[in-house]
């Protein structure tokens, strides 16, 4: 191990830690209730952002800055925003949906589990493809402008142009979210609401440790 290993370990230590010291656990709670939005936002912006130099570091051996990892991060933060509302909607549309008799129900443990799942799935099979994708554009964006391109000549289908569309239906869409996503969020449904975004964020640092390992593999 490196010793940017046992920094970043550190990191990732010392905030989990924080939510096992019941002082800063109930202050956690306290503000994601009462500040979801920006609590959504620290969140990310930090996780999320761990989660890319943890990529980096597979892919390539050693610790470095992601290109505009600021700009990126300060996405990430938005990104979790934007989260914090998607599973608000699809949380109680699906309660509204199993209150009309629209999905199978169940009851008891089998109820709680297939709530779970139809957030889930339903979530990860419509707006979860949409946000990866305007991901993708926002951050090949990023890195085109932070690698020298003058801002007047990135068009729309220029950005696009520079994205591994196949592989990004391929892998991204067709593995990650069956395999992965829908999976992850369903226990993620399972917890109670304070926790979601933070597990959310959590499973991002998985994700960009999988997707570094494809990256590594397929080189």
């Amino acid at each position: 191990m490196k010793y940017g290993d046992f920094i970043w370990l550190g990191v990732l230590g010392g905030l989990s830690s924080l939510l096992l010291m019941p002082s800063t656990h109930a202050l956690f709670v306290a503000a994601t209730q009462n500040h979801p939005y920006l609590m959504g936002f620290a969140k990310f912006a930090v996780l999320a952002t761990m989660g890319e130099l943890l990529a980096i570091r597979i892919v390539s051996g050693r610790w470095s800055r992601t290109i505009g990892m600021t700009y990126k991060t300060v996405l990430w933060g938005f990104f979790g925003m934007l989260i914090v509302l998607a599973f608000e909607i699809f949380a109680a549309g699906v309660a509204g949906a199993l209150k009309k008799g629209l999905l199978y129900a169940g009851s008891g443990a089998l109820g709680s589990v297939l709530t779970a799942l139809y957030i889930s799935a339903l979530m990860n099979l419509t707006f979860a493809p949409a946000f990866m994708a305007a991901h993708r554009l926002t951050d090949t964006y990023i890195d085109l402008i932070c690698t020298g391109s003058p801002a007047s000549s990135l068009s729309l289908s220029t950005i696009v142009a520079k994205i591994d569309w196949q592989g990004f239906i391929r892998f991204v869409v067709f593995k990650t979210v069956p395999f992965f996503w829908i999976p992850a969020h369903t226990v993620t449904f399972l917890l109670p609401p304070e926790y979601r975004i933070l597990v959310a964020a959590y499973l991002s640092i998985a994700l960009g440790a999988i997707l570094a390992y494809a990256r590594r593999r397929k080189a």
